[in-house]
């Protein structure tokens, strides 16, 4: 294995392959993006040379911010209500269910794999107010709540909520697995030497199992983040953005801004911002789970 590893040609023959097509399909369009920020107009139009106005046009562009507003609320939202839900049911599955766990992690995983937009028009339906009372509003008029019946996804402030509880909903499962990993790691005579001094469950859980389980956390918290802060499918396949642009994240606005008017420059200047952002969100997690073990 070590002449192997130490032969160059070998090393070329094993990552060659792999390098090449992450170029290509990682690499190159990243640097194409880069190029058009400096330019406006389409492959139909033709496009000019603009140095960086798209940049300067950013900063002025009010539906921009807007963008980066709801985007990180529905980041931090979204990110907690899975992260903490996936904790619990990790540790369910593991103290609670042991053994028989296996059938409840796949009903909860299974939302996972559903069509995108299978999901949104369940909880389209779920939250419907025309033609006729979807089941929550049919719950509220049954149970006498009628001044609560609303359009549910007619309005910016309950249509963030749908989409939240939608994507908590549908991701949690996945995240409970991850977290699951984790926690079957923890050695068990650390568990039962907290029980044997007389720790409660949750004593357990907040001192034994959430530090031993930071590194997997931390990683799950990133790789939600990354999601919800990029997310674009949901949001297309339930409310399209709307209403109006009250719940359209950066990645809806770039794809209009791009493909719907053909701004190819400013929309992938609106792409460059997203992902200075995702970065800068990544490091403060690793920069917050630093200062944390010290």
């Amino acid at each position: 294995m070590k002449n192997v590893l130490s032969n160059r040609f070998s090393i070329a023959v094993f990552l060659g392959p792999a390098l090449l097509l992450y170029t290509f399909i990682l690499l190159i369009p990243i640097g194409w993006a880069l190029g058009f920020t400096v330019f406006k107009g389409s492959p139909i139009s033709g496009f000019e040379f603009v140095g960086l106005d798209n940049y300067t046009r950013i900063i002025s562009d009010k539906a921009v911010w807007n963008a980066v507003r709801f985007g990180l609320k529905y980041a931090i939202v979204v990110t907690s209500g899975q992260i903490i839900l996936g904790l619990i049911l990790s540790i369910i599955y593991v103290f609670y269910l042991k053994n028989k766990s296996a059938w409840i992690r796949t009903l909860v995983f299974f939302p996972v794999v559903l069509p995108t937009v299978a999901v949104a028009q369940i909880f389209s339906k779920l939250f419907a107010i025309a033609p006729q009372y979807g089941l929550i509003n049919s719950i509220l008029a049954a149970v006498g709540l009628e001044s609560l019946v609303q359009a549910w996804l007619g309005q910016g402030g309950s249509a963030f909520w749908v989409i939240a509880i939608m994507d908590i909903w549908r991701a949690m499962g996945f995240y409970a697995i991850l977290l699951y990993a984790g926690v079957i790691d923890i050695p068990s005579d650390l568990i039962e030497a907290a029980k044997i001094d007389g720790a409660s469950d949750s004593q357990i859980a907040q001192k034994v199992v959430v530090p031993l389980l930071k590194p997997v956390l931390i990683a799950a918290i990133i790789f939600s983040l990354n999601g919800t802060l990029k997310v674009f499918d949901t949001i297309l396949a339930l409310t399209n953005g709307g209403p109006g642009t009250a719940t359209s994240p950066l990645t809806v606005y770039f794809y209009k801004v791009a493909f719907s008017f053909g701004q190819y420059g400013y929309g992938s200047t609106i792409a460059v911002l997203l992902t200075v952002i995702s970065l800068v969100a990544t490091l403060l997690v690793l920069g917050f789970s630093r200062l944390s073990d010290k």
